[in-house]
């Protein structure tokens, strides 16, 4: 392999090469204890522990070439090779094209310039059809040649990058170098004699995860075939962590669902999976997630800064994240305060107050963000002025004023274009939009009933969120917002939030007349997809009156259809039916849809398919908690199948099928709000909350009668639903052995469980 030409002192290199070919202008050596009987001795595993210990040149391949000029001390590295026959090859090549042309120039510096060129062109050439696409292709080069050296992979697999760390075999560390390559995690290491080779399939591994002790600060744990492996002492473990995931990720894609791997033309292609491709894709798939972003959005520019926020009086400290399409911005300082600015509402962007290096966004409805102590403010500016097309709207001083004053200023105009969400509801319990912006007052109480009284209630603290962190997509989300969540989100805001906290209001926004268009096509299609929408549609919800006409059932058929045609690889699955139904009870039709798209794409990603693969992954997540949560309960049931057969419902359903409806909304409130988070920490409540009747069960079938008994008596007494359409207030005193327990704070509860889950 043609190297870049590096500088050799040769004077310090003689103990630890051996010379075996020479001319007037090239040395060709070997590394001392390579292809010698005994390994060298002493001397040749001296040079074997360093060559695995060290990151230089002369420790990636045993052959080497050097060019030289007469009268010098001074060598120049060109060439290196893994076999005698590798860098014969090389040597033949100079022999016959380089040798014969050298004599022709006049001075050593000539000679060395003119080979030095002719070197650095022979590199240029390979890399024309080189996969290699790295930071520094060079030391990519020699990693690359041990890589294949050591292990003999297929000539296919290819190396994507590789890290200097320690694998501990029993309880000593082995210095060595892993390598992660597209198919294979591998390790090496070669100490005084002692090599260790380790290779291990990404599709093998059953856990990956990063951990600590009292010995290891940080490690990666990686079991594999019930066999566990430690790695450490890396100098970015976090990085090296999120490229393993990755990898491990795409393995487990390839095996279950080949198709879409295969329409993935990065992935589907080895030549195109790099280092700097992976980390890039990784960054933007957890932004787009944080955020509840559309998937095809890809994290463009991260800046660490400062965000006023106008009700605190505080700049919090975080990072704004930009995207094609969006500004977010979260913090990093424990206020849990979040912000996402769609770049279509952006009408306005200035610099401000240049000792601090401000930046501020304005957006419609007179509502403004001040960023500070951003790094290339001024660039910045200029980049988000192209984006969004916008200019500068206002002088520093008003914009200022804008932004203190926001909370006040701009919840009028919000509150005027909220839409009426309710069609399927009773319409006796629909609030107006003039209702919102009513003021309640306590002598109203004398005329309420109490259930709508604390309806109202809720609507107010709502509204006072409103007035003072905004309404609508660019609101502030602090803890006081997922706190109202937790409380239950008001019948009259619940679609409106849900498309919010899911995210689908900017699916919606990014593609007018979409759903209009679906419908049409889907019109009259007959697939099995159609056929099983078909059989499902009266089994859904069919106690609510909503769906015992034909306008309720016509509406949930349009949804289902249409997403089938759009999505025909998921097409339809059992669940989705109940899912969509509960949406349309408090969104409009096309609001709906987008929610579904959500929850299938975004949210639950490859639940509703015929392999349910992620609500398997989920539930494998599930088990593992309840093992380290709930250990005495883990003992108790021979085996966590119990707990997959009963939990899975739960996953695919978000509880909607075990609870009474009016309490399994407020369950869809905190997943549209924590996501899949909500539904893990529930499922922990409500087993703990039954575990000394489920540890006094002697089988599986009398554990789930327990917890079925336990849903039933789940109820929502602040639920303002008429007693047509509440489940859980129709039970019958046979059902009452069960004391009642509330929803608001069952959710509490589980909140409490202390689960620090990382979700997908």
């Amino acid at each position: 392999m043609w190297l870049k030409p590096e500088e050799v002192l040769l004077k310090n290199a003689l103990k630890l090469w051996v010379l075996e070919r020479s001319n007037q202008y090239f040395v060709l050596q070997r590394r001392r204890g390579y292809g010698e009987e005994g390994g060298g001795g002493l001397a040749g595993l001296l040079v074997g522990t360093l060559d695995a210990v060290l990151d230089s040149t002369s420790k990636v391949a045993p052959f080497r070439i050097l060019h030289q000029t007469p009268d010098s001390q001074v060598y120049w590295s060109i060439a290196c090779g893994a076999s005698r026959e590798e860098i014969t090859e090389h040597w033949d090549w100079l022999e016959h094209n380089v040798m014969n042309i050298l004599s022709v120039f006049d001075s050593n510096e000539d000679i060395t310039s003119f080979v030095q060129g002719k070197i650095r062109g022979l590199i240029a050439e390979e890399g024309k059809g080189s996969f290699t696409k790295e930071e520094d292709p060079e030391k990519f080069r020699e990693g690359l040649m041990k890589f294949e050296r050591c292990f003999g992979l297929p000539e296919q697999e290819k190396l994507v990058t590789y890290y200097s760390c320690s694998y501990w075999k029993g309880r000593v560390p082995c210095q060595g170098w892993l390598y992660l390559s597209t198919n294979f995690l591998s390790f090496y290491s070669f100490l005084l004699g002692a090599e260790i080779k380790l290779i291990i399939s990404w599709d093998a591994i059953s856990k990956l995860e990063k951990t600590s002790n009292v010995i290891l600060t940080e490690s990666i744990h990686v079991c594999s075939h019930g066999e566990d492996h430690y790695f450490s002492m890396f100098l970015h473990i976090n990085e090296t962590f999120l490229l393993m995931e990755q990898l491990a990720n795409y393995a487990v894609r390839r095996l279950f669902d080949k198709e879409t791997f295969e329409n993935d033309l990065v992935l589907h292609d080895p030549l195109q999976i790099t280092k700097r491709g992976l980390e890039s894709r990784a960054h933007s798939q957890q932004f787009s997630a944080f955020f509840r972003l559309p998937k095809e959005e890809t994290l463009k520019e991260v800046h660490e800064c400062f965000l006023w926020v106008p009700f605190t009086h505080y700049n919090a400290h975080g990072k704004m994240c930009i995207s094609e399409n969006y500004i977010c911005f979260a913090s990093q300082d424990g206020s849990l305060c979040s912000v996402i600015i769609p770049l279509r509402e952006v009408i306005g962007v200035d610099k401000a107050d240049p000792a601090n290096r401000g930046v501020n966004i304005s957006t419609k409805g007179k509502r403004a963000f001040r960023f500070t102590e951003v790094r290339d403010f001024e660039q910045l500016v200029t980049k988000l002025r192209i984006k969004c097309n916008a200019t500068s709207t206002s002088s520093p001083q008003h914009i200022n004023t804008e932004v203190a004053n926001s909370s006040a200023s701009d919840s009028p105009k919000d509150f005027d274009e909220v839409p009426s969400k309710i069609d399927l509801r009773d319409n006796s319990k629909t609030v107006s939009t003039e209702a919102l912006m009513t003021v309640y007052h306590p002598q109203d109480a004398e005329n309420l009933d109490p259930k709508m009284l604390k309806e109202k209630m809720k609507e107010q603290s709502w509204n006072i969120l409103f007035f003072e962190r905004g309404h609508g997509v660019s609101m502030f989300r602090t803890k006081k917002t997922r706190d109202l969540v937790v409380r239950g989100i008001p019948e009259a805001l619940r679609g409106e939030l849900w498309l919010l906290f899911s995210g689908a209001v900017n699916d919606m926004a990014s593609s007018p007349g979409y759903y209009t268009e679906l419908v049409e096509k889907s019109l009259g299609t007959c697939t099995l997809a159609t056929d099983e929408i078909e059989r499902d549609l009266r089994r859904s919800l069919p106690e609510h009156p909503a769906f015992q006409s034909d306008t309720g059932i016509s509406a949930l058929r349009r949804v289902l259809t249409a997403y089938a045609y759009r999505n025909p690889q998921i097409g339809y699955c059992q669940a989705m039916n109940i899912l969509t139904s509960v949406l349309l009870l408090y969104a409009k039709e096309e609001e709906a849809f987008w929610l579904l798209v959500a929850v299938c794409e975004r949210m639950l990603p490859d639940y509703f398919n015929r392999r349910i693969i992620g609500a398997l992954v989920d539930q494998a997540v599930f088990e593992e908690l309840i093992r380290v949560h709930l250990p005495q309960l883990t003992d108790h049931m021979m085996g966590m199948t119990f707990f997959s057969s009963v939990s899975l419902s739960w996953f695919l359903t978000l509880f909607i099928s075990v609870l009474p409806i009016e309490s399994a909304v407020n369950v869809v409130d905190c997943f549209f709000y924590d996501g899949i988070k909500a539904i893990l920490q529930l499922g922990l409540a409500v087993l703990e909350y039954n575990m000394d009747k489920l540890l006094a069960c002697k089988d599986d079938a009398e554990a789930v009668t327990v917890l079925n008994r336990f849903f039933d008596s789940v109820t929502n007494k602040d639920s303002p639903l008429p007693p047509a359409v509440q489940q859980g207030s129709n039970l019958s005193d046979a059902k009452g052995d069960h004391p009642k327990v509330d929803i608001t704070d069952l959710i509490r509860e589980s909140n409490e469980v202390c689960v620090l889950v990382e979700i997908r």
